[in-house]
């Protein structure tokens, strides 16, 4: 079976060539390798927008048309809505109970949120809980993997700690000892002095290596030793970490490689700055935006020579050109030999020529709206079997099934 890996987005529309090349050209990448679950975070888009409910289901489709015009493949992914699923909502507010508050106040965006939307009144248990629920969104689906830039691994250490909590809180039965005992039984006696002693070097020192040998004596147990179960893996799983049986799956932040495009401005590229390229815009609108960007200021006449790394339209020709272009900018720039409208052609039939197959595919599902709310019914469907299930495992670690 492929890894899972769970991401999503909050539903702000129409998506722009930073949403493309931050983040869903990486998704597009991973559905060939991973087991994908991708989702419309739009309980998250209402923990500084709540105020904004007239927008959101436009917003919703406009992104899942991006998405899929990208070149996302429902029977290649599962493409769901958060807040058609109520387990996740469930799930946080079970993990809610045994959060510790200052774990949430400390997460690096809650401060740097709050500090860039001054305009909003985030003062609201949502907003101090969004972490958490992005917590919840991983766990119910036990993820093994969360594709993040550097900005964003701070969630997934929150999530890491919030399942380390609620295994150690839950997942030690009384008689845990007595079974993780029998499992180890079961195993030769070298592999199971082998298992031990990782298991005393990871409880001595937390070395990941340690970690990792033990739980590869855990795959080769279960691949190998007749009689095996997955009971007998989780329990042997959970002594090995200390924590007893693992009810909720810690995952592990995936670092791909990004690129990240400035606004026409040189500031973060986004919608509400006014400096964004949208990924179908019309080839005409595309040209006239770029033409108009901002460049080096030294290179207020054509005959001033100008330095590319002070130049935001070199962010893009180190996305979309190749590497005799971007000679020939640096040339021409530094010693005036072309012109700023030179520069930035090269760019500009790159964008038309990339949005060309977009612009394609999207027309096939703004003819047929049904097709696409099919596509989401379908994922989500999908992603509540999952949820289901593990809201089961959950509710019985916590004595709540009866």
């Amino acid at each position: 079976m492929k890894s899972r890996v769970l991401s999503g987005m909050r539903p702000t529309g129409a998506l722009h060539l930073g949403h493309y090349h931050g983040a869903l050209k990486n998704w597009v990448r991973l559905q060939d390798e991973y087991d994908c679950y991708y989702f419309v975070a739009d309980w998250h888009a209402l923990t500084t927008h709540y105020e904004s409910r007239e927008v959101i289901e436009k917003n919703v489709y406009d992104m899942v048309v991006d998405w899929l015009a990208a070149g996302l493949d429902p029977e290649r992914c599962t493409i769901f809505i958060q807040s058609r699923l109520p387990e996740h909502a469930e799930l946080f507010t079970l993990l809610a109970m045994g959060t510790p508050l200052g774990w949430l106040e400390r997460v690096p965006t809650y401060k740097d949120q709050i500090d860039k939307l001054k305009d909003h009144d985030l003062a609201t248990y949502g907003f101090l809980g969004y972490p958490l629920l992005q917590a919840a969104d991983i766990l119910i689906y036990k993820a093994t993997y969360v594709p993040v830039g550097e900005d964003q691994a701070s969630h997934v250490e929150l999530t890491r700690e919030v399942a380390r909590r609620f295994n150690h809180l839950y997942g030690r039965a009384a008689d845990f000892e007595v079974k993780a005992a029998g499992a180890l039984a079961k195993l030769a006696k070298d592999d199971a002095r082998y298992f031990e002693k990782q298991r005393k070097a990871f409880g001595e020192t937390g070395a990941a290596d340690a970690l990792a040998k033990g739980e590869g004596m855990v795959r080769k147990a279960a691949a190998s030793v007749e009689g095996w179960t997955d009971d007998d893996s989780e329990l042997l799983l959970g002594h090995l970490r200390g924590a007893g049986k693992t009810i909720l799956v810690e995952p592990q932040a995936l670092h791909t490689e990004v690129a990240k495009l400035p606004g026409l401005d040189g500031a973060k590229m986004s919608k509400s700055y006014g400096n964004a390229v949208l990924m179908r815009e019309a080839p005409g609108v595309v040209e006239k935006k770029i033409r108009g960007m901002m460049t080096d200021p030294a290179r207020a006449r054509r005959t001033d020579p100008g330095d590319p790394q002070k130049c935001p339209v070199w962010q893009f020709h180190k996305v979309y050109s190749d590497a005799a272009t971007q000679d020939w900018v640096v040339k021409g720039c530094t010693t005036a030999g072309i012109g700023c409208l030179d520069c930035k052609q090269p760019v500009i039939d790159a964008i038309v020529r990339e949005q060309q197959p977009w612009r394609e595919r999207a027309e096939t599902y703004l003819a047929n709206p049904k097709q696409v709310h099919w596509i989401v019914e379908m994922g989500t469907e999908r992603a509540r079997t999952i949820a289901k299930q593990t809201m089961r495992d959950v509710r019985d670690a916590m004595g709540l099934n009866y």
